[in-house]
């Protein structure tokens, strides 16, 4: 869960949860012939971090009497709509992997990968429709907004935008609302306040947000995450603190702003920019504001009530935050 001391008698309930939502998991992504059960569960079969349900499961423990089958449920409605959108995603970006193995445009093709995506979401609703209405109605909201955001993204800031005011609002909508929407669920299961609800959501998204950002991070300081360095910079996709240095470049800085200007093609010049990256005040500017935000989450959680959840809760402020960056 964290690198934090925390209850075993909580940490080994979590860890009950998450092993029995795994299971479910596989099974609900089964379908009526093996070739798409096999594609169906071939990004599940690859891992994941699983984050969406380890919130789940952290918000149902805020009050006691939440149903074990139905935090199973809000969490597998999560993950699968979480899955779901990365076989589209794939497609879109014309991805070869995808969590270490082929991801399934190019282990089949583009068709297969959409309607599997298709058949994920519809799974993930029959779930949702065991729940009640009111999260039937949250996962239907979250899901126009993470399509919103796939289309800002695909269509660009434009001229008229801020490129890193466009970036976040991307994430917001495309990582941070389906992250919301599972620490929410996991306040219904447990039947929490409306007050509470709203904290984590704010909590939530906030969080979301950080889960991005530190990955761009990543992106160009770890060579121990287990992440390829430099692959945004391969594809001229544009994050956190190539945009703060284009917000704010200095004399000096030309030859960086040409290398993370477009997409990069020669592992030469992949490596110089992430060493001029690595080297570049830029990076502790976009540390700080990933800590800034982290903390702007954890102040979310002050109106949650005391107990081992929400130091759980706040711990992954910590944890997602300050990953091997």
């Amino acid at each position: 869960m964290t690198d934090q001391a925390v209850d075993p008698v909580f940490e080994a309930l979590v860890r009950e949860r998450l092993d029995s939502i795994e299971e479910r998991l596989k099974e609900t992504a089964r379908a009526q012939t093996a070739f798409t059960t096999d594609a169906a569960q071939h990004l599940l079969s690859a891992g994941g971090k699983r984050f969406r349900p380890l919130l789940v499961v952290l918000a149902s423990q805020l009050y006691p009497g939440a149903e074990p089958s139905a935090i199973d449920r809000a969490a597998i409605v999560m993950e699968l709509t979480h899955v779901a959108s990365l076989y589209h995603d794939d497609v879109m970006d014309e991805a070869d992997m995808r969590r270490g193995v082929p991801s399934a445009n190019s282990r089949w093709d583009n068709t297969v990968a959409i309607m599997v995506g298709d058949f994920l979401f519809a799974r993930a609703s029959s779930t949702v429709a065991t729940l009640g209405t009111e999260y039937v109605m949250l996962q239907a909201e979250t899901f126009a907004r993470l399509v919103q955001g796939q289309i800002a993204e695909t269509r660009g800031a434009g001229d008229e935008s801020d490129g890193l005011d466009h970036y976040l609002d991307v994430i917001a909508d495309k990582t941070g609302s389906l992250i919301a929407a599972s620490t929410v669920f996991g306040g219904m299961v447990c039947g929490a306040p409306a007050d509470v609800l709203d904290a984590l959501a704010a909590y939530g998204e906030e969080i979301g947000v950080v889960f991005q950002l530190s990955d761009d991070l990543l992106d160009i300081a770890s060579d121990a995450s287990g992440k390829v360095p430099g692959t945004d910079l391969r594809e001229g996709v544009p994050t956190l603190p190539v945009l703060m240095l284009r917000a704010s470049a200095r004399p000096g800085d030309e030859r960086l702003l040409d290398l993370t200007s477009r997409p990069l093609d020669d592992e030469d010049e992949v490596a110089e920019a992430l060493a001029a990256l690595r080297a570049h005040r830029v990076m502790d500017e976009a540390r700080a504001e990933v800590g800034r935000r982290a903390e702007v989450a954890r102040g979310y959680l002050s109106r949650l009530p005391e107990g081992p959840a929400r130091e759980a809760l706040s711990a992954l402020c910590d944890q997602v935050a300050f990953r091997n960056t």
